[in-house]
């Protein structure tokens, strides 16, 4: 039977998506700033600027500089927009079908109720296509999400990484490749490894450049130069781009390539991989005891199995990593290509900026609770490693390499392979091995937690502040 839904009224409850319902509050930083709201108050500020710029000009005397109360009029449209304007906006929209041109007119609205402004209104998207305010628009949107949200998120789940390997010391522990048994690391060192991966990409992000475009119709000035022929219209707009705190892109066709949006959006996918990464290994740690969780009261973790705590917070964040860079992915791989100099491909793809960040964040959110909840078990660590003598056929044989030994790992590979093997197998070993004397010593002085290598030393070589 078909559900009525003409009376439910908009809520998280009837977002058709999750950003917007179920984790509604987790991404609530970027709501004014990746929603159509945003969009529109991007374009209406890109709008005033120019109009600004465009006064500033002396070459362009038919729109001389504003006086401070025109200027302050200006000024008080940005700083005072509101969902009321932006609801204004989409209601020209409804008539003109192009959402652009109802930014302009919204404005030519605005400049009609001050006087002075009045003359100003034929220099509104002068010599202006569509995509020279949208693309500078969404350069301003990426910039704001990857400054005030995505930037400062990944600098708390780094920061926290770093308190928790503070928090796992130097305790040896016994690694796993290929999920087998391996030569034994510290926590503490593991976890410093995501670390040092993600300020790696986190340098990347914060330098990237965010370019715009600002040269009409197919990238050549073309009615700029018919309006104004002395004018320096590359240098003019080149300064209009900085002061929006973008690089300036010369060379383009009527749209910006939309390649550092590609590039932005493979550095976030990276530092999203590599949290996938962190996520997994950490499922897996919990799994075996090296971490135990802390549990909250009031909270269920098994509908039937009370003594459950799911590491589902790690699972939660490498889900909404996985959709976020397959949003992110498809980005970078579609917007670069557009057919000859224009086509609208784009426009409905750059729509999807906000749920690939908005993934990322609730992420990153679960990443955070997570890694609040970790506690490392050191005793479990240290049963795992007892139980394990058969590792530390890696140092024997090397030793035996370095005394010319014939057929060492040969000789360690038929003693210990698949086989379990105990203190007192490897000494009797060792006792028959043609080394010097303090060689044997030393060799039978080695326990699995004492063979960790600089492991301890490369952890404190590289600790983040937090």
């Amino acid at each position: 039977m078909p559900v009525k839904t003409d009376y439910l009224p908009p809520s998280p409850l009837t977002a058709v998506s999750p950003i917007d319902g179920r984790y509604a509050n987790q991404t609530k930083e970027l709501v004014a700033i990746c929603s159509e709201f945003g969009l529109i108050r991007y374009r209406t500020i890109v709008e005033i600027r120019w109009l600004q710029h465009l006064a500033a000009q002396e070459e362009i005397q038919e729109l001389p500089g504003f006086d401070p109360p025109s200027i302050a009029h200006l000024e008080a449209i940005i700083h005072n927009f509101g969902l009321r304007d932006a609801e204004r906006i989409k209601a020209i929209e409804k008539t003109t079908n192009h959402d652009v041109k109802a930014v302009e007119y919204f404005l030519q609205e605005k400049c009609r109720q001050f006087d002075s402004l009045k003359e100003a209104i034929s220099f509104l998207h002068f010599a202006c296509t569509s995509e020279d305010i949208n693309n500078l628009a969404y350069a301003m949107m990426v910039k704001e999400a990857r400054d005030r949200v995505l930037v400062p998120r990944f600098e708390i789940v780094k920061n926290q990484l770093s308190a928790l390997a503070d928090s796992c010391g130097e305790y040896p522990m016994l690694a796993r490749t290929h999920g087998q048994m391996a030569s034994p690391t510290t926590m503490a060192k593991e976890i410093v490894n995501v670390i040092a991966r993600i300020e790696r990409q986190m340098k990347q992000l914060s330098r990237a450049d965010l370019l715009g475009k600002f040269n009409g119709a197919v990238g050549n000035f073309n009615a700029h130069l018919a309006a104004f022929p002395d004018a320096d219209w590359p240098k003019i707009s080149a300064s209009f781009v900085n002061q929006l705190g973008l690089t300036p892109n010369y060379l383009t066709t009527q749209i910006e390539p939309h390649d550092y949006l590609a590039e932005i959006f493979d550095i976030i996918c990276r530092l999203n991989t590599i949290l996938i990464d962190f996520c997994r290994d950490t499922w897996g740690y919990i799994s075996i005891g090296y971490f135990r969780q802390k549990s909250n009261v009031g909270e269920v973790g098994s509908s039937t199995m009370p003594h459950k705590v799911n590491p589902i917070d790690f699972e939660n964040g490498e889900g909404n990593f996985g959709v976020a860079n397959a949003l992110m992915q498809h980005l970078s791989a579609k917007l670069p290509i557009s057919r000859w100099q224009r086509d609208l491909t784009d426009s409905t793809v750059l729509r999807n900026i906000g749920p690939a960040f908005g993934h990322t964040v609730i992420a990153l959110a679960a990443c955070e609770r997570g890694i609040a909840k970790l506690k490392p078990d050191f005793a479990r660590q240290a049963a795992d490693l007892a139980d394990a003598w058969e590792i530390l056929a890696e140092p024997i044989q090397t030793v035996m390499r370095r005394y010319g030994v014939a057929n060492s790992y040969e000789i360690l590979k038929d003693l210990t392979r698949g086989t379990r093997v105990d203190r007192a197998t490897l000494h009797k070993f060792i006792d028959t091995l043609a080394l010097p004397e303090e060689e044997r010593v030393r060799l039978k002085g080695l326990t699995p937690d004492s063979y960790i290598g600089v492991a301890s030393q490369l952890a404190k070589s590289f600790k983040s502040p937090h």
